[in-house]
């Protein structure tokens, strides 16, 4: 099937296809790291989530592998230990910078925890540097899980606002039946509404290493295509399939949105958040708002309205005289406090007053949508 050309796309890869004997090979990630490789050149941005962590750790800590993964501490243990042997192995196939990020659903969840996250991966991406994510299995408790790493992914999409979710597997799609039972089972090639007889079609775990499913799959497609993101589930074991994506085919089962994403998109800012306060902004950010497709900052802010916490939505209106246009909504770095405070400063004024840390950013052009 044919994809929209895709720019930025997270890269989910379970442990079939890291550790498909319950320890850490390249028999898949060799062809994996080429596709990421690849992608690169055509400048494609890729965010690796890679599973895997707990199969490193068995090898090296072997006398814990016996038993150590039958209860939650060991598990932890396994994880932390084989967390470093597992970015040190994809670090290892590349000849570019790779970076290490371990979320949480706590991470996920907190507006604070949340900008980071999203800053950090815009900084490593502008770097021209590799994210590796995985989830911070040597801390969770159920409480603090997100449960996979294909719902994982999924979150991560989001979170980035990429085009595509690539999840890697060790089947070439989702099938009407299982494929290793039934000889007659049929690939399902697209899917564009995601009901109960798309779950029925998913089975369970289909690996010792593994702690996902087609069920999980298809739960983190769902979450994807709520935010305009197309999924596809494909082979992560065929090159055919990466080769299929760099011509923006898919060679699996693909799941698409309903309308264009940048519709989707704007569906969700506009409808599904309600925005929490008012920036006014001056005539030059709203040309270079309007016009090139800038970002917000603080130099262009004039007023501030309502109070509102960092990775609250907030209405962007241009004030001109006694006239006022509202220009979009869009996801504030700032809480109204802090805002105040630097609203019309320039860069080096703004870290004396929040931190040389602090973002030079307000609303990020990722986080804005214009009405």
């Amino acid at each position: 099937m044919q994809l929209h050309h895709w720019r930025r796309a997270v890269l989910k890869v379970g442990s079939s296809l890291v550790a498909p004997e319950g320890v850490l090979s390249t028999r898949y990630r060799l062809g994996i790291a080429r596709f990421i490789a690849e992608a690169r050149l055509q400048q494609r941005e890729i965010i690796l989530v890679s599973s895997g962590a707990v199969a490193a750790g068995r090898t090296v800590l072997p006398t814990l592998a016996e038993h150590g993964r039958k209860y939650l501490s060991g598990k932890q243990a396994l994880a932390a230990a084989g967390q470093a042997r597992l970015i040190m192995s994809w670090a290892t196939l590349f000849d570019f910078p790779v970076a290490q990020l371990l979320l949480t659903a706590a991470d996920l969840q907190d507006r604070q925890r949340y900008v980071n996250a999203k800053n950090t991966l815009r900084e490593l991406l502008n770097a021209d540097c590799l994210p590796i994510i995985n989830e911070n299995d040597s801390i969770i408790t159920d409480e603090l899980k997100v449960g996979d790493n294909d719902n994982l992914a999924a979150h991560v999409a989001s979170l980035i606002d990429a085009d595509l979710l690539i999840i890697g597997s060790d089947i070439d799609g989702l099938y009407d039946k299982h494929p290793g039972k039934f000889p007659d089972a049929k690939r399902i090639d697209c899917v564009d509404v995601i009901d109960a007889s798309i779950y029925a079609m998913a089975g369970g775990a289909g690996t010792v290493a593994g702690t996902g499913g087609m069920q999980t799959k298809i739960q983190a497609a769902e979450r994807a295509i709520k935010r305009g993101i197309t999924t596809v589930i494909g082979s992560g074991q065929k090159t055919e399939f990466f080769h299929a994506l760099l011509e923006d085919r898919c060679l699996g089962t693909s799941f698409v949105p309903k309308g264009d994403r940048q519709t989707a998109r704007k569906h969700w800012l506009q409808h599904n958040l309600k925005s929490q306060g008012k920036i006014l902004i001056d005539a030059g950010a709203f040309t270079a708002l309007r016009e090139r497709g800038a970002s917000l900052l603080p130099s262009g802010i004039t007023a501030i309205e309502g109070e509102f916490e960092t990775g609250d939505a907030v209405d962007v209106i241009w004030q001109n005289g006694e006239q006022s246009q509202l220009l979009g909504k869009g996801l504030s770095q700032f809480d109204s406090s802090m805002l105040q405070q630097i609203k019309g400063l320039r860069r080096d004024a703004i870290a004396a007053i929040a931190g040389v840390n602090a973002s030079d950013v307000v609303i990020h052009r990722d986080d804005l949508v214009l009405t």
